[in-house]
This record gives C-alpha cells, structure tokens and sequence, in this order.
C-alpha cells in the first residue's frame, strides 16, 4: 500500500527507527534523517542506526519484571529493535544482552531494506516541514536543532542533573514513619522518615562512604547543578550539614516519641495517585547497588521496592507534561511528534517503545483516526500517562516500574506473584485493544 503523504523522522537512534519502521509499514513515504557519518555527538562513534552507548543490556526479559512485561508489549505491535536484540543477544542470565555492534547492523539492515523509507545521512538543523514530523533525536541533540525545539517549546530542561529515588507506597513500612506537614502547615501532605542519632550516624557513615557511579566523559564538561547537589556530595561538606539541609527535623514531632527526631527523611507523593513517594533532597548518583543498600538503613524504608534510582547525567528533554498530548504530539502543534529520552522516558527500551507509538499515533493523525492511548494499565501505557501527567511539577526522566501501573483488585503479599499477575492483566488488556483495531 502507498500513500501521498510525508512523514518525516529525525534521528536513527532507537525511537527514531521504531518510529520510521511503524509509518513506512503503514504505506507512507518516510524520511529518516540521521546525521552520522555527516556528524557524531560526543557519545557516539558508529556509523550503524540504532547504536548502544552505555550498556549492552536491554534489562530483564521474565514477564514478572517491568523491563521483560515492556518489551513483550512492544512485540505486540513488531518492534523491530526487541526483534534485532533477540537475533543478536549474547549470554546474561536473565537479562536481554545484546552483541551491540550486532544489534545495530541488524536494526540497519532492517531499516534499509523496508519499504516507503529513505534514509537520508544529513544533519537537520531546522524542524522539517512534512505532512507529519516526528522529533527523536536523543538525549544529545546537535546545538542547532536544540535551539529551534527549545524556541518552539519554551525551552529545555538540561544540565547536568541529579534525579531523586522513587519508591513504592506500599512498601514504606509505616510503624516507622509518619504523615505530618512541617509545623502542621498544609494538609498531610509528606510522609515522614525519623532517625535517631545512632540510625543516622550509621546511615551517615555509609553514605559518605558509597561508591558513586561512573559519570561518562560526554557528561564531564558541565559542573554539577547546585539546585540538584548529589546528598553524597552535600554530606561529604560536613556530618551536620544533610542535617540541616533536606534531613533537617524541625518543625515535625514523631508520634511514636512526642519528641523531634535527630533527622528526618521527606518523602513526597510522585502521582496524583499516590503509589509512589520521591525521597525528597535526595538527587543522587550514587550506584544503584549502592542506593539500595545505603538508604535501605532508613528505619522506614528497609524493605523499600525502587521504582526509579537516582541518576546523575546530562539530560535534555522537553518539559512534557506540559507540552505533550498523550499521543506524543505537541498540544500547539498537532502534527509535530517527540520520541524518545527527549520525551522524558528512561531507558532504551522505553525510548524504543516511544517510538512505536509516536509513528502510530503520526499514521492515525495523517488518516483522521483517533489516537492511540493505551491505558495506564499497560506499561507501555502507563509510561506515556507518566510523562504527560500534568499535575507533575519537578518533572524528571522515568523508565519502566510496577509502581506506575495501579494496583490489582486483589491484594497479592509475594511481590513476585504480585509482579506475574500485573503482567498477565497488562497483556490481556493490550491483546484485547489490538484485537479490536
């Protein structure tokens, strides 16, 4: 089938092509623009679409992990980079890994050899004109084109940035924690995580002495953020000053003792459903291990379940929930698309699954159909809801999580179980849209 419509796609990363392939296997004439060789972002160094910078792992592939019940959804609707990584995996337990020279030939490969699509080696350095137009181009947008999307979004959210944990509301342990605003202004709106002196200097000590993650060398060349200062970095200033900073006590009185704690962790609602509280103050680049294991010796939150890790890198990405429809469409401009980290997503599956569904969304808006917004009870649904939430304020990158999905009917206590029986009722529901389109 061939349309007489135009689509065009900027940037060959992992959105970029998923996006490509799902407009260009409806019938329309696609153009992908990827600027390499013409041009390489400090990160890359690769000629092949769809390249791995970081890791070589596409995380978890069982259906009872968020990574593995995301890439199963994103099957549903032919992925062509969840098939590339299957052709090309290699050894790793239960994770999806990938030969990542291999995935990237085989993703080009791929794209060269589908119908309706051009792919045009060039760097685009205006916003395109086309009958649809669908922005993928990464966390590392060349300079020009940063500036034409910021001057027509209002501006970016980059720098050098350190995000906060998440964790989920049901494994807060509440016997060790309580709900009170700062000097019982406002409503019960934190949830309070006390310390005494010993817990805390215990807690300090760790923290102090935690491995931080790697910062990669295309990070390095801007300073750190004072607004989002890592806590471990702050701690290293002095043993007091986390608490007289975010840990600071005053104006709370737990409970349990009538008295104020030596230190006391916010945490702060994450969604207007309130599954999931953000560790307030606590941006962090710490390694994830190390996450867990430091701030797990917080009385309240030794059994926490981590819907997102802090991460410490450059991020440039659009301020979506005020900008984006839940179709990936910019609300001012209805045939202009994002996909991809520039979206807010985390991760590169949850790029890749952007992708599909700004190219499905491009295909319904060229053709007059509805858009296609899965519910916040597919994971892939549910990540769309999250960067496009409009209530979220301190907006900040989020990757796939159980905690963003609501909860089932029945109360499941083995998380595992808990976890199988989301996935089971996530692909039942996409099976049954699909089914009906």
């Amino acid at each position: 089938m061939k349309n007489n419509k135009t689509v065009v796609v900027v940037g060959g990363g992992l959105a970029g092509c998923e996006a490509a392939y799902q407009t260009a296997g409806a019938g329309y004439e696609t153009i992908l623009y990827e600027m390499k060789p013409e041009r390489f972002s400090p990160a890359h160094e690769s000629e092949s679409l769809a390249e791995l910078v970081c890791s070589n792992s596409l995380k978890a592939e069982r259906l009872s992990s968020a990574a593995g019940l995301l890439k199963a959804e994103m099957e549903r609707f032919g992925s062509v980079t969840v098939a590339a990584a299957k052709q090309t995996r290699v050894p790793a337990g239960g994770a999806l890994a990938v030969d990542r020279h291999a995935f990237s030939r085989t993703v080009t490969a791929r794209m060269e050899q589908t119908e309706n699509l051009s792919i045009i080696r060039r760097e685009v350095t205006d916003i395109p004109e086309a009958d649809a137009v669908i922005i993928a181009a990464g966390p590392l947008v060349s300079e020009a084109l940063s500036k034409r999307i910021a001057a027509l979004t209002g501006g970016f959210l980059s720098f050098y940035d350190a995000a906060a944990p998440i964790v989920t509301a049901d494994s807060i342990d509440m016997q060790q924690a309580f709900v009170q605003s700062r000097y019982d202004r406002g409503g019960d709106d934190y949830i309070n995580c006390p310390m005494n002196r010993e817990e805390y200097e215990r807690f300090y000590e760790a923290l102090v002495g935690a491995e931080v993650a790697e910062i990669h060398t295309f990070d390095k060349r801007k300073g750190v953020y004072e607004g989002c200062m890592p806590i471990e970095v702050m701690a290293k200033r002095g043993a007091d000053t986390i608490r007289f900073g975010p840990m600071k006590p005053v104006g709370l009185r737990d409970p349990r003792t009538g008295h104020r704690p030596w230190a006391v962790l916010q945490l702060r609602k994450e969604n207007m459903q309130g599954s999931m509280y953000n560790l307030v103050g606590f941006q962090t680049n710490l390694k994830f291990g190390e996450q867990k294991r430091v701030f797990s010796l917080i009385p309240a939150l030794a059994h926490a379940e981590f819907v997102r890790y802090g991460v410490m890198h450059r991020n440039t990405f659009i301020h979506s929930p005020s900008l984006l429809q839940p179709n990936y469409s910019l609300i001012a401009q209805s045939k202009l698309f994002f996909a991809g980290q520039i979206t807010g997503v985390e991760g590169y599956m949850e790029s890749a699954m952007s992708g599909i569904l700004a190219g499905q969304n491009a295909v319904r808006y060229l053709e007059g159909r509805p858009p296609l917004v899965l519910p916040a009870n597919t994971m892939m649904g549910a990540l769309t809801a999250y960067i496009t939430d409009r209530s979220l304020t301190d907006f900040q990158p989020m990757g796939a999580s159980f905690g963003l999905l609501p909860p089932l009917e029945e109360k499941i206590r083995d998380k595992k179980q808990r976890y199988e029986a989301l996935a089971m009722r996530s692909l039942a529901v996409l099976e049954h849209i699909l089914s009906e389109e």
